[in-house]
């Protein structure tokens, strides 16, 4: 289902700020590049009601990420978030909520990132490679 992902030396780093940040609070956001390389992690906020258990990406930088990808801008190839007290692995929850669109996850947890892919199956767990950028 495509090529495993890159990640950006840069965008890791973010992830990694970004988790800490929000802790005892789920940070979330948008993986941006082209390809197989995610060149930004976006952050935005989290409007989910209970944010130090659950996320929802702000539905309007969604759409403004959506937007400009088309008029020639990065590609969404996938979102964020953290676990602050949980393990890098897609929840119960996160399976619900999963679309099967073959973009990719990062989930944070115990200042690690780990990468997944939503299939139309279930998640599947990816290699981490980081490149310079």
């Amino acid at each position: 289902m495509g090529m495993d992902p890159v990640l950006t030396s840069g965008a890791l780093a973010t992830l990694l700020k970004e988790a800490t940040a929000a802790y005892p609070r789920e940070c979330c956001g948008l993986l941006l590049g082209q390809g197989a390389t995610i060149a930004e992690a976006r952050p935005a906020a989290n409007v989910h009601p209970q944010p130090d258990r659950h996320f929802e990406i702000d539905p309007a930088a969604l759409i403004a990420a959506h937007r400009a990808a088309r008029s020639g801008g990065p590609q969404v190839l996938g979102y964020y978030h953290s676990h602050p007290t949980g393990r890098g692995e897609p929840s119960a929850t996160d399976r619900a909520v999963a679309s099967g669109d073959g973009r990719i996850w990062a989930i944070i947890a115990a200042g690690a990132v780990h990468l997944w892919r939503d299939c139309p199956h279930g998640f599947e767990a990816l290699p981490l490679r980081v490149a310079a950028g």
